[in-house]
């Protein structure tokens, strides 16, 4: 198959999964997940844990969010090297204004990297509970139309793989992170 075969396939495929333009029952779902993998979110809540948590908690909260900052530059390379723009929709205007560009999703990447870390550092409810929310995420990407099938299964990949690395790369660099946490 070609490329732009697959990109005609993959086009046609989200589009039948989009349900954000319709009054499908699972649209406030699909929105209400949409937003849980935002950015902001995420950072505001690493940063309420770490102010206001025990050190080990403090230790999770620093991971996640470094992690989540080399992961941000490694998506919006590949997002500025690949520069597919987003499906055409209403919806989502915030992230077509701010981010046009859909490949690989930055929201799939996130929801899976924070769930393997968690399943890594613990505790397992944790873990239990962010595997299960992650492809809620991934999935309502393309459920409200911001977002491409292949996008958020690249996404997915990629969150995954840096999560595995970064935690086969902790013990390495685990003095950093304590020395962070004494400031």
């Amino acid at each position: 198959m070609k490329l732009r075969e697959f990109i005609e396939r993959d086009e046609a495929i989200s589009k039948k999964f989009q349900i954000i333009e319709t009054d499908h029952r699972l649209k406030p779902l699909a929105v209400l997940f949409a937003h849980s993998g935002d950015s902001w979110f995420w950072l505001a809540g690493l940063l309420v844990i770490f102010l206001t948590s025990s050190q080990e908690w403090k230790y999770r909260a620093l991971v996640m969010t470094v992690s989540f900052v080399i992961l941000a530059v490694i998506v919006l390379f590949i997002k500025f090297t690949v520069r597919r723009r987003r499906p055409e929709g209403e919806w989502g205007k915030i992230y077509r204004a701010t981010d046009p560009h859909s490949f690989p999703s930055g929201h799939a990447a996130r929801a899976f990297l924070f769930a393997i870390l968690a399943l890594g550092l613990g505790p397992a409810w944790f873990g239990i509970i962010l595997i299960i929310w992650a492809p809620l995420v991934t999935f309502s990407r393309v459920l409200t139309g911001v977002h491409y099938l292949s996008d958020v299964i690249a996404g997915a990949i990629i969150g995954i793989f840096a999560g595995i690395v970064i935690l086969l790369i902790l013990p390495q660099i685990n003095s950093i992170l304590i020395w962070g946490l004494s400031l």
